[in-house]
C-alpha cells in the first residue's frame, strides 16, 4: 500500500493536471485579447511606430554602407544601393553579395509609399530618409505628419 502511494505521488510530480493546463490557456487568451484590443484601437499609432523603426533600420544600413564604401550612396543611386550594387556614379568595388538589408528590395513605408532619400538632408544632416505619413504628401498632422531620420537618434 505504501508502494502504491509513492507511485501516485511520483505520477503527480511528473506532469501537469488538466486544470493547470486550462488555467494557463485562459490566462494566455486573456492577455492576447488585451493586446489585440489595444493594437486594433490604435492602428495609426502602430503604423507610425513601424515607420520610425523602418527609418532607423534604413539609417543604420546607410551608415554601414558609408563605413564600408567611404561615402553614402548618391542621390541617383538612392536607397536601392542598399540591396543592389550600384552601377552608376562610381560603383563601389567591395560591395557585399548580400547587400546591406535583409530583404531583396527596399521596403515601403507602412502606408505603401516609397521612402524619400535626400543627400544632403534638409536640416544639415549628411543624408535624410523621409516618410510622408499616411497621406503620402509633405507636411500633415497626426499619422499624416512627416517622419524623418533627422528626428531619430
Amino acid at each position: 500500500m505504501a508502494n502504491d502511494l509513492a507511485k501516485k505521488r511520483q505520477h503527480r510530480v511528473n506532469g501537469f493536471t488538466l486544470i493547470e493546463i486550462l488555467v494557463v490557456i485562459v490566462i494566455i487568451t486573456i492577455l492576447a485579447g488585451i493586446v489585440t484590443v489595444n493594437v486594433v484601437r490604435k492602428p495609426a499609432e502602430a503604423r507610425v511606430a513601424a515607420a520610425k523603426l523602418q527609418i532607423q533600420q534604413l539609417k543604420t544600413a546607410l551608415q554601414f554602407y558609408r563605413t564600408e564604401q567611404g561615402k553614402y550612396p548618391t542621390q541617383s543611386q538612392g536607397l536601392e544601393a542598399l540591396v543592389n550594387k550600384p552601377t552608376t556614379d562610381l560603383a563601389p568595388a567591395n560591395y557585399p553579395a548580400e547587400g546591406y538589408l535583409d530583404s531583396p528590395q527596399v521596403p515601403k513605408d507602412p502606408w505603401g509609399n516609397e521612402f524619400i532619400y535626400l543627400i544632403p538632408g534638409r536640416k544639415g544632416e549628411p543624408m535624410e530618409i523621409i516618410s510622408y505619413g499616411s497621406d503620402g504628401e509633405p507636411d500633415g498632422e497626426n499619422d499624416a505628419a512627416d517622419l524623418s531620420s533627422s528626428d531619430t537618434p
